[in-house]
């Protein structure tokens, strides 16, 4: 269940960094604030429930691995960040550490 507990929390590490992107240029600017903040709320709470059982170091990585790479991908995805061979190298290699971490955990 930890283990559930931390891609949840991941997932909702995304939302506020996506949050505080939307609130830019929008008439529902203090909605998006409120759920940027409900996000960071949720994603600590559920990185809490995590750690009862994963060490804090692994815990921390992939937690913070997981709203990296999906606030990239949402980023070239829905806002015309860049896509170049580097910045696809680079998560590459997040990910790749992340993997690593887990099988040696």
């Amino acid at each position: 269940m930890a283990w559930l507990y931390l891609i949840l929390a991941g997932i909702s590490e995304i939302g506020w960094p996506l949050g505080f992107k939307l609130a830019h240029n929008s008439q529902y600017k203090f909605f998006w604030i409120i759920f940027s903040a409900f996000a960071m709320a949720l994603s600590g709470y559920l990185l809490y429930l995590a750690q009862r059982e994963i060490s804090i170091g692994t815990a921390y990585v992939v937690w913070t691995s997981i709203g990296a790479i999906g606030t990239f991908v949402l980023g070239v995805a829905f806002f015309s960040d860049p896509l170049t061979l580097w910045r696809a190298f680079a998560i590459a290699l997040i990910l790749s550490g992340v993997v690593i971490l887990k099988l040696a955990h």
